[in-house]
Order: C-alpha cells, then sequence, then structure tokens
C-alpha cells in the first residue's frame, strides 16, 4: 500500500473534517466530551512494564478522560478507530497567563501518556504547570484506545524459561525463527486490517486531529524517546502548528529502524560495561572482582550456568539479559543489579534475582500489547531485511565483539522479518522556516537513543538547541537533573533557549550547553531497592523489552 504523503494544511484538514466520517467530523466541531476516568483491570500500561502498575487517579486529582474517533487510514477517511486521552488541567485561566496544551508521549513505540500525563504535571514546576492543559494519549492500538493491539496469549508467549536468545547452532536458531514467524503470523492473522495503518505518519495525523478537536492552534509538546521522532514528525508535517517542542532522548531520523538498532547493540554493550566497571569499583560491598573484567566474568559466566540450571525454574539466560538490559537504561537500578548478581554468585541465592525479574521484566497482557504496537509500527515504518541471512551476519558480527544485546535485540525485532505488511518509506524529517526553536535534550551516553541521533537532530532544525548532560541514563528532563529542568522550564515558559553554540558547514559541533551528571549511585544495602517513582521516568521513556 502507498505510503501516505505529507499535504497542505487545507488538504490536512478536508481530511479530518470534511471527508471524515460523521461521527469524527462533528467531534472536531464540537470538542472532546471530558468526564471522569474509568479504572481499569490490575496490570501496567501498554508500554510500561508490569512492575509499575498504573497509578489511580481520584476524582480530586483534577485528571480527566475523553476519547476522539480518528479515521483509520486518512487517505480514505471514513472507518475510524478511538484514541483515549486523559488531561490535567491548569488552575490559571484562559485569558490570564495560560500557555495552552503540553501533549505527551513516554515513546516505545507502544508506550501509553496518560501515566506519562500525570507525571509531568506534578513535577513540573507549580507555577508553570498550573498554565498548562498537560493531555496524555495513548496511541493508537496502545492501552485504552480502541482497538487495542494484541496478537498472542501472553502466558504462553512470555512463559519462561524462553530459549535462550544466543543460538548456539542451526537448531537453536530455528526454534528462535519460528518464535519470530508465529508472532508475524499471528498478528497478520488478528489485524490483517489495521496492521497497514499502524505507522509513525498515522500517529502524528492523530496528533494533529488532537489538536483540532482541543481547539488550539498550535501545540506544545514533551516527547521522549521514541516520542521525539513522533515530534520530529510532527514538525515536518504540521510545522505551523507548532509552538513549543522538547524532544528528550533523540531518535536519529536517518537510521529508522534496522539500523538504529544495530546502532543500540554496541551503544548497551558500553553501557552494560559501564555497570560493571561501577560494580568493580564497589568490591568491597558486591565481593564480584576489583576490575571490570573480572565482573565481566562473573556475569557471563552466570548467564551461562542459567541455560541448565534457570534460577528458580524461571529465569534462564533470556530472562537475565531482560533483567540487565534495564541496567542499561538507567543506573538507579544497578545497586540492586549489582546485589542480585554478587548473591547468586557468591551464595547460590537466586531469590534478589528472581525479585528484580518479577520487578523489570515479567510480562503480562499490557506488555503484550505494547510490543505487538512496536512491532506494529516498526516493521510497518521502513524495510526490514527480509533475507534472514542478512540479520545473522550483521548480529553475529556486533555480537563477536559486543555480546550484551545483539542476538536478544535482533530476536526482539524478527518479526520484523516476516512481516504481513512491507515497510514503507519513513518520511523525511526536514526543516521548515515555520518552525519555531526546538529544544533537544540528551545524555551524552544514553545507549537506547545514542548521542549522534541529537546532533543529526540539531543539524536538521536550524533553529533548535541542544543540551546535554554528560551520563547514560534514557530520559533527562523530570528525572532528577535540576540543571536541565531549568531549561526545561525556561523554555515552556517563554521561548528562552541557551545560545547557539560554534557551527561547521556540515552544522553544529557541540551541545548548545551542558549540564553536569546527575550523581552516580551508591551500593545499596539488601533490603533496598529503588522506590517506583525512581524508576518510572527511564521506564517510561522507551523501554519496552
Amino acid at each position: 500500500m502507498k505510503r501516505v504523503v505529507g499535504v497542505v494544511m487545507g488538504a490536512v484538514m478536508l481530511a479530518v473534517t470534511a471527508a471524515a466520517p460523521p461521527e469524527a467530523a462533528a467531534q472536531v466541531q464540537r470538542g472532546l466530551e471530558w468526564g471522569p476516568c474509568e479504572e481499569k483491570a490490575a496490570g501496567g500500561t501498554a508500554g510500561d512494564t508490569t512492575v509499575l502498575p498504573r497509578e489511580p487517579a481520584p476524582q480530586d486529582s483534577g485528571v480527566e478522560c475523553a476519547t476522539l474517533r480518528v479515521p483509520l487510514d486518512y487517505r480514505e477517511p471514513y472507518q475510524t478507530i478511538s484514541i483515549a486521552l486523559n488531561r490535567i488541567k491548569g488552575q490559571a485561566s484562559r485569558d490570564h497567563n495560560h500557555l495552552g496544551v503540553l501533549l505527551v508521549n513516554p515513546g516505545g513505540p507502544g508506550a501509553s501518556g496518560q501515566s506519562m500525563a500525570t507525571y509531568v504535571a506534578t513535577s513540573l514546576p507549580a507555577d508553570l504547570a498550573r498554565r498548562f492543559d498537560v493531555i496524555g494519549f495513548d496511541p493508537r492500538g496502545v492501552g485504552r484506545s480502541e482497538p487495542a493491539l494484541r496478537c498472542m496469549d501472553p502466558v504462553k508467549h512470555y512463559a519462561a524459561p524462553r530459549p535462550d536468545a544466543v543460538p548456539r547452532n542451526a537448531a537453536d536458531e530455528s526454534v528462535l525463527l519460528g518464535r519470530a514467524r508465529q508472532y508475524a503470523e499471528a498478528c497478520a492473522t488478528r489485524w490483517s486490517w489495521l496492521l497497514p495503518h499502524m505507522t509513525t505518519e498515522n500517529s502524528v495525523r492523530d496528533m494533529d486531529a488532537i489538536r483540532q478537536a482541543l481547539g488550539e492552534e498550535r501545540i506544545s509538546y514533551l516527547g521522549y524517546s521514541y516520542g521525539t521522532y513522533l515530534g520530529a514528525v510532527y514538525a515536518t508535517l504540521f510545522p505551523g502548528r507548532v509552538k513549543r517542542f522538547v524532544l528528550d532522548s533523540v531518535v536519529d531520523p536517518r537510521h529508522v529502524w534496522y539500523d538504529s538498532n544495530l546502532n543500540q547493540n554496541v551503544a548497551f554493550d558500553r553501557r552494560h560495561r559501564d555497570f560493571l566497571k561501577w560494580t568493580a569499583r564497589h568490591n568491597n560491598v558486591y565481593k564480584l572482582g576489583a576490575t571490570g573484567k573480572a565482573v565481566s566474568f562473573a556475569w557471563y559466566s552466570t548467564r551461562e550456568r542459567l541455560r541448565t540450571r534457570p534460577a528458580g525454574g524461571v529465569v534462564g539466560p533470556s530472562e537475565f539479559d531482560d533483567v540487565y538490559t534495564l541496567g542499561g537504561y538507567s543506573d538507579i537500578v544497578w545497586p540492586q543489579l549489582a546485589q542480585a548478581l554478587s548473591a547468586y554468585v557468591k551464595r547460590g541465592d537466586t531469590e534478589p534475582l528472581l525479585t528484580a525479574y518479577r520487578r523489570y521484566a515479567a510480562g503480562d497482557a499490557e506488555d503484550e500489547n505494547g510490543y505487538a504496537v512496536y512491532l506494529g509500527i516498526q516493521c510497518r515504518d521502513a524495510a526490514w531485511p527480509r533475507n534472514w541471512a542478512r540479520w545473522r551476519a550483521d548480529t553475529s558480527a556486533i555480537h563477536a565483539r559486543r555480546p550484551f544485546m545483539a542476538w536478544s535485540n535482533a530476536w526482539f525485532n524478527a518479526p520484523c522479518a516476516f512481516w504481513p505488511e512491507p515497510g514503507a518509506k519513513p518520511v523525511r524529517v526536514r526543516d521548515d522556516r515555520r518552525l519555531p526553536p526546538i529544544l533537544l535534550l540528551q545524555s551524552r551516553h544514553d545507549a537506547a537513543t545514542p548521542y549522534s541521533g541529537a546532533l543529526t537532530l540539531r543539524r536538521i532544525f536550524s533553529r533548535s538547541r541542544l543540551v546535554v548532560e554528560p551520563g547514560g541514563n534514557h530520559g533527562v528532563a523530570l528525572g532528577g537533573n535540576t540543571c536541565a529542568d531549568r531549561h526545561l522550564a525556561a523554555y515552556l515558559k517563554d521561548g528562552t533557549l541557551p545560545g547557539a553554540a560554534g557551527r561547521s558547514a556540515s552544522g553544529p559541533v557541540a551541545p548548545d550547553a551542558r549540564c553536569a551528571a546527575t550523581p552516580k549511585p551508591k551500593p545499596a544495602e539488601p533490603s533496598q531497592q529503588p522506590s517506583r517513582q525512581a524508576v518510572r521516568m527511564p521506564l517510561m521513556a522507551g523501554w519496552s523489552r
């Protein structure tokens, strides 16, 4: 199916109103009907992890919910689907210092924006939060939006221990390929009518439909991780509708999506080595060795042992990979992960490892929904190799020198090799003279969205400004870095940005501003665990493994 191409604003308005189904057009004209939020059955939100269940929204919290009908296909907008929204209204009067709406998205693809909306509204400075209506939304296919994309029984799909992600022979590889093919075929069987329309471009058009239903000429936006790609594509297709955009932990728009995953493999291995070295520096606590090499031996030896003796009969090597992948997103969990490894290696105690697995990596129905949407978007957005020999060669080459995540990430994305819908041509992200300055935030050693992507987007959007902190956590704003939060607040308040850095003929050669890193974590007592709130931001900012 041909990709929807960008069109002028007048044509877009026609597509969403005059040519839309009657119910969608009427809703755009009369606005959204806000009301109390219905409680959902226990479990996490789609694309988030099960260890962070949805926080209740008491009626006095000011959270309201609504549903927006949008076209399934914006080229033939006669069939509709629904997008679930929530809102935390600012206290300022609309004719008195109100700054409009702040749309938020945590990434994924496949993550719900509704929990993030409440987080942002309560984390911004109070005098700023009262001037925005913070709007969260579940993108098409996610969570409370209907239909919610689900492809397989999560009990069977996540049954532990799963096969080792690192194949030792052709038979192992055949089993893993069979799982990937089975998942793609299950999605095709259930959702053949929906999968052609699961694209970033359509999600961006849904965002503009939200803008129209809210009655706003322009919107402000805070997006993390994949949410930065949503923001960049929105700025490309609707430059005249952008007010203040903050893109945090930036996706490189040149490499969606196969190449970006190869780049992640290298970056996550580097970040995992940072964790191993941190553990070694605290050898007096964890006693796994005084060098990164020694701790690495302990980690990979543990992984090997789990192949034949899964911890508690549950945590095999693939589950072990999933647990420690979180450490690549945030160093907040390093003390707990180091303690779990130490307990297993030194005492044969599996309970800390099992606790970490249950808390951070065990999957349920909401995770499966997030995974289905992740694949639905990424497999459809861009072309993926259909020849498995290409995947094997690329993954084997990286695994030989950077083994931490190469194979597990390959299998996570492998259904794209068998996806029923062909990959399209991605939107070419580009600058426009109508765009206002955009704020980019980035950690220098972020593994999920490597630093080079932020430099690329800084070059593309010529009036943007890039603020960098030297750490490696995924998600900078509202995550504890007071310097970054000051830049965020100043920009959202009145558009204030740091001055431009030096430039070369090809674009900026350095960040426009730097913030000091947040302090490295300190070793924790075995009974201590990071709070749910402490890990909420890195989890919301893109962890969907």
